[in-house]
């Protein structure tokens, strides 16, 4: 299930590095790390602790995108989230 953020972003935004934003949710900078380059997905409660020191919704940072078989079969249903880049 591929999840893009935008984490990275918006730590420039207020100039936080990798290892005061683990500090400011409770991870390590090494998990920072890896959700930025997509190697990890965050859990519900981690993305939402995020999406709080920004004080944006989760859907801010955090976008899935359905995957390429999947998409030929839910083709036209409505709701489904698209990054684009």
């Amino acid at each position: 299930m591929p999840l893009y953020n935008k984490l990275k972003e918006y730590r420039a935004k207020i100039d936080v590095n990798q290892q005061e934003m683990g500090q400011l949710v409770g991870v390590s900078r090494q998990t920072i790390s890896q959700i930025e380059r997509g190697d990890y997905s965050p859990s519900v409660t981690l993305a939402l602790k995020i999406a709080k020191v920004f004080d944006v919704p989760v859907e801010e940072i955090f976008t899935w995108v359905e995957e390429e078989e999947n998409k030929d079969a839910g083709a036209g249903r409505e709701g489904s989230l698209r990054h684009e880049r």
